[in-house]
């Protein structure tokens, strides 16, 4: 052979094998990176090209599929979605997915490995998509929703004994139905809403939670020993003069009596003179312990879908902790936390963590786990503490700030809070409210927490027996009734 020819032929090989390589290459190592960009537009068509599985609240779906006449071949759907937004969050075609629409997303769209059989994993055949059980209660879902209203705020309630999330809602809501196809104009809308439409109050934006803290900080002063019981008086004069400053902590009723009261009579009035100093006495070490017993600082609080860390703040001077002990200063929580306070209260000292799903299940009904099975219980204070506490608690709604959360034939318990908002107190104050219930005769028992960031009352009217304690009412009635 031609010495030229020769070295062509050994070149046009090298090309051949080159090409080879890099087709290779391409296909093993760079397709799978491709495959899963998130601009392939193909995953979008795999994704929505059939009916997705769907989240279930007390036997019913809350969700659909319906079909469209472009290359997306199916959209989601919602029934009631405004109700259960801040349950399912949305599934779109352009905005991706978020709470359990996200975190379930490949159970619902027949991606999940625990989906296939051996047959569908050779074939690549997809299998059919899977469902998410819900703990929700319809009655109490729709019953803060409606008590809520054209209120900005949010509410939830736990089933103490097993941790079941029985409701979580937030207003003002929004349809996931109209992010579904991606319009661009219903998007912008509702990102651009002043009211926040979209962020979930109940678990997603800790505010300060006022005098509902307060428990967290009768809680660390019992378990302490600072007082023997919720009885013993305290050294709490009234006004409490800030430690360092020229400023007094006084307390919203002059008449009340907060001179010196017990922890019972101080949470019944609702006494700031009373926490402040139990604050500064305990120490911001001691406070904080307890507070991050009951869940505060905690960054990966998920039920599945994370809330958000509330917080209690470190490096403080003793006017600072003061402010702490009435949940003011930096201290901030969300409905869900305060929630979690009262469910611990409730149930004994005892806290099972929270979860708003019960099962997640194949298309048969077969069960892939079981989050009922799978709760965590801490031990927040002692049984003697929470006893002392929930007879307090019951003083304030029998006898104290609470009265709108009575219910005839239960057991009521619980705090009200009006929280400062603004500088110097110039905004609108939040009003909060927590509580526990049981029934007298069944035994069914609830906790729950409220937070009405905004409403149509005036100033004056602002409080949590005014604005937060009816509808913690009327989310109580509904779950003891079930």
């Amino acid at each position: 052979m031609n010495k030229t020819i020769r070295r062509a032929a050994v070149f046009t090989l090298l090309l051949v094998l080159a090409l080879l390589v890099r087709a290779t290459w391409v296909q093993f190592y760079d397709g799978q990176a491709l495959a899963e960009d998130k601009a392939n537009r193909r995953n979008a068509i795999e994704q929505y090209a059939y009916p997705l599985g769907n989240i279930i609240v007390a036997g019913d779906a809350i969700t659909g599929s319906a079909e469209t006449t472009g290359d997306l071949k199916y959209k989601r759907t919602y029934t009631d979605g405004s109700l259960y937004a801040a349950v399912t969050g949305y599934s779109s075609q352009v905005y991706g997915a978020t709470q359990l629409e996200g975190i379930y997303q490949e159970l619902l769209d027949g991606t999940d490995n625990r989906l296939k059989d051996p047959l569908d994993t050779v074939t690549g055949k997809r299998a059919d998509p899977g469902d998410v059980i819900t703990t929700i209660d319809p009655d109490v879902q729709k019953a803060a929703y409606e008590a809520l209203g054209g209120k900005k705020g949010g509410a939830v309630a736990i089933d103490p004994k097993t941790g079941k999330i029985l409701g979580t809602v937030s207003t003002p809501s929004y349809d996931p139905s109209s992010l579904s196809a991606g319009d661009s104009a219903v998007w912008k809308k509702l990102t651009k809403d002043a009211d926040k439409p979209m962020t979930n109050r109940a678990m997603r934006q800790p505010l300060p939670p006022g005098s509902t803290f307060k428990l967290v900080v009768a809680a660390a002063a019992l378990e302490d020993g600072l007082y023997s019981d919720v009885d013993a008086k305290t050294a709490s004069p009234n006004p409490y003069p800030l430690p360092g400053t020229t400023r007094v902590l006084s307390n919203e009723n002059a008449s009340a009596p907060c001179g010196n009261a017990s922890i019972r009579v101080a949470l019944q009035y609702s006494c700031n003179n009373v926490f402040g100093k139990m604050a500064v006495d305990l120490g911001q070490d001691k406070v904080k312990a307890m507070a991050e017993k009951f869940g505060f600082n905690d960054e990966s609080q998920d039920v599945p879908v994370r809330a958000y860390e509330s917080v209690y703040p470190s490096d403080m001077d003793k006017s600072s902790t003061a402010l702490t002990g009435i949940g003011q200063f930096d201290v901030t929580a969300t409905p869900l936390q305060m929630a979690m306070v009262s469910a611990a209260i409730a149930n004994g000292g005892k806290l099972v963590s929270p979860h708003m799903v019960s099962q997640i299940s194949d298309a048969d009904g077969n069960v892939l786990e079981n989050y009922d099975d799978s709760t965590d219980t801490k031990e927040i204070v002692s049984s003697s503490t929470a006893e002392q506490l929930q007879s307090a608690m019951r003083t304030v709604v029998e006898d104290g700030t609470g009265t709108n959360a009575r219910i005839s034939g239960a057991t009521v318990g619980g705090k009200t809070g009006t929280a400062q908002h603004g500088e110097n107190n110039s905004k609108t104050p939040y009003a909060w409210f927590t509580s526990y219930a049981k029934d007298d005769s069944s035994g069914k028992e609830v906790a729950v927490a409220v937070m009405v960031e905004q409403s149509d009352a005036a100033r004056s009217e602002v409080s949590g027996n005014g604005l937060a304690a009816p509808v913690a009412k009327a989310m109580m009635r509904a779950a003891l009734k079930g």
